[in-house]
């Protein structure tokens, strides 16, 4: 059995790669735009397995959209071939979408427009499967009082403030955050250490921060300022822009409690 997610202010802090799944291919692009084929997904995560990451969340990015369920044949391959902690999102409305992908070999499922709009799925599923199953992934976009949260893959803001709602889903038993900066996807210029120092600073449950990873200093100053337990990187990691063991002894070297 893979080891579930650390609690809040454990030493180890963790390096993810994120594998956005369109069409059974890993794609990326540019605020959730500009999608371009980054691989297979099974190939990727066994890959970065290898390497040493400590995680690895599957997203499903077109799931919510086009009204269908996850990938579960996917995640059945995935489970085969890695043995380490990933998460799966896209699509998750229901206890028995969660059971599904749970089933197939997730050990987390990642809930996002569910959250927004049934939140009680957050309480049903956590009670259910246990927190340690249950992330709420949160997109959030600057405004002008601060962030809302989007919902459909980034393309319908909900007018609801992402920081109240982060410790919302902490109340209703959310095991982890995901805090995706729809600001900052794919742009390479950071992390928005402003929105996850705040949500750090709220709750008492862990926080992966997501979105604008561009250099390994970005990782190092995400862990320093933000405080976050945990960071994702997609672009730079599926182009060989920064090798994962090279990031990791940067990291190390640099003071942070690592895995090497």
């Amino acid at each position: 059995m893979r080891p579930i997610t650390q609690p809040k202010n454990c030493l180890a802090k963790r390096i993810i790669p994120c594998l956005d799944v369109k069409n059974g291919r890993v794609v990326k692009g540019t605020h959730f735009r500009d999608l371009r084929d980054a691989g297979d997904p099974v190939e990727l995560g066994k890959k970065y397995c290898d390497l040493g990451a400590d995680e690895l969340v599957f997203l499903d990015i077109t799931a919510t959209l086009e009204e269908r369920k996850a990938l579960r044949d996917l995640v059945g391959r995935i489970a085969r071939e890695i043995n380490i902690p990933f998460t799966v999102g896209g699509g998750i409305s229901s206890i028995e979408d969660v059971r599904n992908l749970l089933l197939a070999g997730a050990d987390k499922v990642s809930i996002c427009s569910a959250a927004v709009r049934d939140p009680g799925l957050v309480k049903r599923a956590s009670e259910h499967f246990g927190a340690q199953c249950i992330v709420i992934s949160i997109d959030a976009k600057r405004s002008a009082s601060g962030w809302n949260v989007y919902i459909k893959g980034g393309t319908e803001s909900t007018e609801v403030d992402a920081i109240a709602f982060a410790k919302k889903m902490e109340q209703l038993g959310a095991g982890e955050l995901l805090v995706n900066s729809l600001d900052r996807d794919g742009t390479k210029k950071g992390f928005d250490i402003e929105l996850l120092a705040k949500i750090c600073g709220l709750v008492n449950i862990p926080v992966i921060a997501s979105s604008g990873a561009g250099s390994m200093r970005d990782f190092l100053d995400v862990f320093q300022k933000a405080k976050v337990d945990a960071a994702l990187g997609a672009t730079i990691f599926h182009y060989q822009e920064i090798d994962l063991k090279d990031l990791k002894r940067f990291l190390s070297q640099n003071g942070l409690p690592i895995r090497l």
